[in-house]
């Protein structure tokens, strides 16, 4: 499959006769607010949600550990969440 390859000229007129997204003038440049000043509530709803994964009350902590072979193959073999169990294996052996 060939791709036309289009010059800056048919791109600008392109662009040009698209009735959907004309220029913008002169006085709508002028009266252009941030979206946060003209939409304020729903820019604060949008800072708010993020989006992600909620904060937890204590957060883990990533470290890097070597482990045995055999352990860490039993723990992958239980499944997905070898990790949170592997966790808890350790909070139990400390006694948390």
């Amino acid at each position: 499959m060939s791709r036309k390859h289009l010059s800056e000229d048919q791109i600008q007129r392109m662009i040009a006769s698209d009735p959907e997204a004309p220029e913008v003038t002169d006085d709508q440049l002028a009266e252009a607010r941030p979206f946060s000043e003209a939409f304020p509530a729903l820019a604060d709803a949008m800072r708010r949600n993020m989006g992600g994964r909620p904060k937890a009350e204590s957060p883990k902590v990533a470290v890097s550990l070597r482990l045995d072979q055999d352990v860490v193959a039993r723990f992958k073999a239980s499944g997905p969440g070898w990790q949170t169990r592997m966790n808890r294996a350790l909070r139990e052996a400390v006694g948390l």
